[in-house]
């Protein structure tokens, strides 16, 4: 009883029990779901579809999830994928062949702006979502600029590659988001940073107090991401070939706090999954083609995502769960065990 009580009591348990159960929910739906074919050497199916969508999602959830875990935040990612976008096609409008320096040149600008918030939270002391916020405002006028208000095209073959190939039958989106998320896990669980970022999280104080450079780790962590963000803008911008300043990451900084806060990191900082994130953000994606499979309509869809999000994170509060247990109790008493028979 104790075995199984703990396994309910794991912070993945209930995320892998909300994708089980949209997956049979589209099962239902589309005895196909789960179908996977081979057509012309690439992989074609509603999860590889998912997983392919998924990808950008899953970076910028990544590098949300170490910013949370050192109880910060960071709304201006949906930002740094539109002028990560907008900076890569502004290169190739120039000269398609010159795929190298339009990546290279979107992952600086991105790191730039992650720096940027650093630098604003970190030494200068502002609140994280003020210091955001900012870029998120002036970030997407930054873009707009860069693409002059319109939507550019992009026709260079290896940046569509990046974003839109396939490698190995695999789309190489979902190559670029596992490869980020081992190096991830590899960079905080085999070395010291993972510690130093929970112990930020859970007592900023005493870390500087002990002689943690706190502030430089967390400096670090938004430059990680503004880079994951701007690998998003990349992915983003390669898959729909074009550049949109006005349009492109809207609203992405929601999901992946979604995401995140979904696999089980604190918002109070100190305890993060990067396991827990990735299921967030396959929650979310698969949520989405969910409710247009069944044919949800499309001004409903926000409000069906924001009722599972809702479920999930109840079903997740320990507090939540022990009031319904309660209340579970009260209405269904256990029966009381028989008095012994009195001995003779």
């Amino acid at each position: 009883m104790n075995r199984i009580k703990a396994v309910f009591q794991h912070a993945l348990v209930w995320p892998c029990v909300t994708l089980i159960a949209l997956c049979v929910l589209d099962l239902a739906h589309n005895a196909h779901f789960l179908s996977i074919t081979m057509l012309d050497g690439h992989l074609f199916g509603a999860p590889i579809d998912i997983l392919n969508r998924a990808a950008p999602l899953v970076l910028v959830s990544l590098g949300m999830t170490l910013v949370i875990a050192t109880r910060g935040i960071d709304i201006s990612v949906g930002a740094i994928v539109a002028i990560a976008g907008a900076t890569a096609a502004t290169i190739l409008a120039d000269d398609p062949s010159r795929v190298t320096l339009a990546i290279s040149a979107a992952l600086l600008v991105g790191v730039i702006a992650g720096m940027w918030n650093g630098l604003l939270v970190a030494f200068i002391g502002m609140q994280p979502i003020i210091a955001t916020l900012i870029l998120m405002v002036a970030g997407r006028g930054v873009a707009q600029l860069l693409t002059g208000g319109q939507i550019i095209p992009i026709g260079a073959k290896a940046y569509l590659f990046v974003g839109g190939g396939y490698l190995a039958g695999v789309p190489c989106s979902v190559w670029v988001a596992v490869i980020a998320l081992v190096l991830t896990a590899l960079l905080v669980n085999r070395t010291a940073l993972g510690l130093f970022i929970r112990a930020i999280g859970v007592n900023p104080v005493a870390t500087r107090l002990v002689g943690l450079r706190s502030s430089m780790i967390v400096f670090g962590v938004y430059a990680f991401s503004g880079l994951t963000a701007a690998m998003a803008g990349v992915l983003a911008s390669s898959n729909v070939r074009s550049a949109d300043g006005n349009n492109a990451g809207l609203l992405l900084e929601l999901d992946a706090i979604l995401a995140v806060t979904l696999g089980g990191t604190s918002l109070l900082g100190g305890r993060f999954s990067l396991a827990g994130t990735v299921l967030g953000a396959l929650i979310i994606q698969t949520l989405t083609y969910t409710t247009y499979s069944i044919g949800v309509p499309p001004e409903a869809t926000l409000v069906v995502k924001a009722a599972v999000v809702l479920a999930v994170s109840v079903i997740q509060s320990a507090t939540a769960r022990a009031v319904l247990l309660r209340q579970f109790r009260r209405v269904f008493p256990a029966p009381k065990a028989p008095l012994a028979e009195a001995s003779k």
